[in-house]
């Protein structure tokens, strides 16, 4: 990669391609908006330059707070075009964690809508460290600058930028993107804290177009093409593939609650080529039965497809269609990738005989590895212990998205980041997911759960997606959850039900009896002895979709508690 890279410069190849191609249209109460490349395009390029001149300078970190739409993608592509470092945090997550977020980003910069504003004033938000502001809307009494004066407003002079790095001034905000470098720092993205506090994962500018250079590839994305996203950060790889961006009428924050009417109607009317949403909007989409006409491929990402929401969307696609579940974190994605026809025929086997779920290959140029368990932090991957095929184990990751650090945040970075010298080529970055699995005879991956969440039983652990897929092959269960309670090595399994809609609380005696039977016929349950109904899991924000274990954990234990009649009173 060049040593001028700028993630930017892609959104400005494509308008330059395609200059009067729709790359924007926002679907909203009074009707519809669309932008085009060159509208786009320009308004980044002035806001860039207008954001040099009220002090926003490259280096420079700034919480960025504003919702899906033409401000959103304007202010993120000028952010990179002037060298700043956007700070994304999800809204949604727990307020004394965003304030820790913020703290610990403490950005110089807070460009929000007035309710974020209102917010960071009353709840003291990154207070120590904002000294510039820019709001998205009406302003109120905290002042600093209106977005619409910098989109509307003159171009600024063009003027040298210096880079944070001391990289000579070789290009101007005005006529093109600040200098940067392949390892420039580009964005500090949040994880969404569902397994622990959010940490600030650094993304490079290299990052960021490997991820697009792989996201075209494995999915064979084509520009012109018409993409109905329904959680806004991954919209934002849209204008650099080319693809033309719908944002339907819905609270990106919640996508679980979204009208399936609404995205229907969408994908029709815009005639939508491809769709990415989480397992939530799938599940969504699959109870309302309209069919997708012309939808060639949907993506879903953010926690595991039930095989029976696959098969059921499936049966709303055109013949041809496909169904991708990539795998990946907020650290490393694309990490592996599976079409949901093979889910169908192996996947759902392998899933009820307690295999976990398939989640694919290794997208290319990934290098993915099962390490033995660990939770002690490992400097170097040749300290770890590589397993065999069919061994659960951590899956390790190396190669071009696979992030090198968190933002302030060493212990972190210790914990999840190896460093690995390779004969010729340097050292490099491998990223321990987290995550166990395994991968099969076949090569393919199969994701076993959180490390985590795994439990630690006196005769061996047990990991949630294997004990899981078991469990979940009873008709009358939508979902099951394994927890433990107790001390790790001695923990008991826990499985908490959910039940499937229309059964009823009075069928729960037989239904447990006959998930113990279940349980006894599979050695991977086997000995599981413990069930609890549960009215509704929580799940968590970012995508409505991932169990919230650590909070059924407690719950479980309360309960225990509670029914062994040894809870204080």
């Amino acid at each position: 990669m060049s040593d001028s890279l700028n993630i930017a410069d892609a959104l400005f190849a494509r308008a330059a391609e395609a200059p009067s191609r729709v790359a924007l249209i926002e679907r909203g109460r009074r009707g519809e908006r669309t932008t085009t490349y060159r509208e786009l395009a320009g308004e980044v390029s002035t806001v860039a330059a207008n954001l040099a001149d009220i002090g926003i300078v490259p280096g420079l970190r700034v919480a960025l707070m504003v919702k899906p739409g033409r401000a959103f993608f304007v202010l993120m592509f000028a952010l990179f075009r002037a060298g700043a470092v956007p700070v994304l945090i999800d809204p949604g997550i727990d307020r004394r964690m965003l304030k820790q977020c913020l703290d610990e980003a403490a950005p110089e910069a807070f460009v929000g809508i007035p309710l974020a504003h209102a917010a960071r004033i009353a709840l003291g938000w990154a207070r120590a460290s904002v000294r510039i502001l820019v709001t998205v809307g009406p302003r109120w009494f905290w002042g600093g600058h209106r977005y619409r004066d910098l989109a509307a407003g003159a171009r600024s002079a063009l003027r040298p930028l210096r880079h944070q790095d001391g990289a000579p001034p070789a290009a101007t905000v005005g006529g093109a993107s600040a200098p940067t470098r392949d390892a420039t720092l580009a964005a500090i993205l949040f994880t969404s804290g569902s397994t622990g506090v959010p940490k600030g994962v650094e993304y490079t500018h290299a990052n960021f177009a490997a991820q697009v250079a792989m996201i075209r590839d494995a999915f064979d994305i084509r520009p012109g093409e018409v993409d109905l996203p329904t959680f806004a950060p991954f919209a934002l790889f849209d204008p650099a593939l080319g693809m033309t961006t719908v944002l339907p009428r819905m609270d990106f924050a919640r996508p679980g609650n979204a009208d399936p009417r609404e995205l229907v109607e969408a994908i029709v009317r815009h005639r939508v080529t491809t769709m990415f949403g989480s397992p939530a909007v799938l599940e969504l989409l699959a109870r309302h039965g309209a069919r997708l006409p012309g939808v060639r491929r949907v993506i879903s990402a953010g926690a595991p497809v039930r095989p029976e929401i696959v098969a059921a969307v499936r049966a709303l696609l055109d013949p041809g269609a496909a169904i991708y579940t990539p795998y990946g974190a907020t650290e490393c994605l694309p990490v592996a990738i599976v079409e949901a026809q093979e889910i169908e025929t192996i996947g759902a086997a392998g899933t009820a005989r307690g295999e976990g779920i398939l989640v694919g290959r290794p997208v290319a140029p990934n290098d993915v590895r099962i390490i033995a368990i660990d939770d002690a932090p490992i400097a170097a991957f040749g300290d770890a212990r590589v397993v065999a095929a069919g061994t659960i184990g951590e899956i390790t990751v190396a190669g071009p998205t696979a992030t090198a650090r968190y933002f302030r945040r060493d212990a972190a970075t210790a914990a999840a980041k190896l460093r690995e010298r390779v004969a010729g080529a340097g050292e490099r970055i491998v990223h321990r997911m987290g995550d166990l699995g395994a991968f099969d005879a076949q090569g393919r991956l199969w994701y076993a759960g959180r490390k985590s969440h795994r439990v630690e039983t006196i005769a061996g652990p047990r990991y949630t997606e294997t004990v899981e897929g078991v469990f979940n092959t009873h008709r009358a269960v939508r979902r099951t959850a394994l927890v433990g309670v107790g001390a790790r090595g001695a923990q008991r399994p826990v499985v908490c039900v959910e039940l499937a809609a229309g059964e009823g609380a009075d069928a729960w005696p037989r239904i447990e009896r006959e998930l113990r039977a279940i349980g006894e016929e599979n050695r991977v349950t086997r000995g599981i002895a413990t069930f609890l109904l549960h009215a509704r899991f929580p799940v968590d924000i970012r995508h409505n979709a991932k169990i919230a274990r650590e909070r059924l954990a407690l719950w479980a234990a309360q309960r225990l508690a509670r029914d062994s009649g040894t809870e204080r009173r």
